[in-house]
């Protein structure tokens, strides 16, 4: 997601209130403008799902996958994009009615969310220097050679991703697991469709939840690291971005899509597909709750929440399933209607 760093972005540009009358108008009308120009713009920001080249990458993934793969349409030619087509790039999908208020969804979402929400967002170096204030900060690490430094690097590269994965998990599971915070997971299951601006289909309480497990446990590892092995120790980067989550990113899209990408038997019991996610998305009594991970599916294979998809793709139907679905189509049900359930279930205890 962008919109936390966005927050910390704008924050630094505004003028302070003692020193001039306006500056809470300046600084709300300056945030939405600002908020609403990288919503539009994502395609530019690296940190986002939509940042082009991810999206050039989904497409040519889904065509392959489409094509040659497993699950391939079985015609030739022309024929075969024309397929595609109809079934992937159609109007009776990306203007169903789920898909324009998901639409919606993320630019109010973007414009808000940073201006509401920045006071209790936080991310992995915050949590680091709240403990280095507990605890002390690291003066020098360990006395590492070029080689040691390499490896060093390349160990806090790979482990903060798979802590960060491990965190995305556990704010998952605690999503679904706890009933308070299933009501506003529901927004996000409430989809019908599926379509890569389906990412972003969250809840704001269930934003907060997705931002701070993660960064308590990735900034436990960052602290860690500076503080016993360098202090100055940063993880690998690709143009600006954490060289994992390139890789992660190039084929995120396809989770919330209908195109199905299966690893195959063998990887798919240790490594999350877009198929597993759609799987996650169903409203099957044999898919319910299902597939909690992002990347790494050791997490639900512990858990036992873990189904592995087949090469081709299955018949389900997506959504909650609880006879509401079709009746979140409205933003204020979106923002609303959580608190309205969070109630309900308080009042019939």
């Amino acid at each position: 997601m962008v919109w936390p760093r966005q927050a910390e972005e704008y924050h630094s540009h505004l003028p302070m209130p003692e020193t001039d009358p306006n500056a809470w108008l300046y600084a709300t009308v300056y945030a939405v403008a600002y908020n609403a120009a990288a919503a539009v713009l994502a395609f530019l920001q690296r940190d986002s799902y939509l940042y082009w080249p991810f999206i050039v990458t989904t497409f040519v993934i889904a065509l392959a996958a489409w094509r040659f793969g497993p699950a391939k349409c079985g015609l030739k030619g022309a024929a075969c994009w024309r397929e595609f087509r109809r079934r992937f790039l159609s109007r009776e999908l990306w203007a169903h009615p789920s898909a324009r208020l998901d639409y919606q969804f993320y630019l109010v979402n973007a414009l808000l969310i940073p201006l509401v929400m920045a006071p209790v967002l936080f991310n992995e170096k915050a949590i680091a220097a709240l403990l280095d204030s507990g605890f002390g900060a690291a003066q020098t690490g360990l006395a590492l050679s070029v080689p040691g430094e390499v490896v060093a690097r390349v160990a806090y590269t790979l482990l903060f991703f798979v802590v960060y994965d491990f965190g995305r998990f556990v704010a998952h599971s605690l999503l679904h697991d706890i009933p308070w915070l299933w009501e506003f997971h529901k927004v996000h299951h409430s989809a019908e469709v599926l379509t890569p601006i389906t990412s972003y289909r969250l809840h704001p309480i269930d934003l907060a939840v997705m931002a701070w497990v993660p960064a308590l446990a990735t900034g436990l590892v960052t602290w860690a690291f500076h503080r016993f092995v360098d202090p100055s120790i940063g993880f690998y980067t690709f143009l600006g971005l954490h060289a994992v989550f390139w890789l992660s990113n190039s084929i995120g899209n396809l989770r919330h899509s209908p195109v199905w990408v299966s690893y195959g038997a063998a990887l798919n019991r240790w490594f999350i597909s877009p198929a597993h996610h759609q799987l996650h998305h169903s409203a099957e009594q044999r898919h319910l709750g299902c597939n909690r991970g992002f990347d790494i599916a050791l997490w639900d294979r512990v858990y036992g929440t873990l189904y592995v998809p087949s090469d081709q793709p299955e018949t389900f139907r997506m959504g909650l399933g609880d006879e509401t679905d079709g009746r979140w189509r409205s933003l204020a049900r979106l923002y609303f209607w959580p608190f309205r359930l969070l109630g309900r279930r308080l009042l019939e205890k």
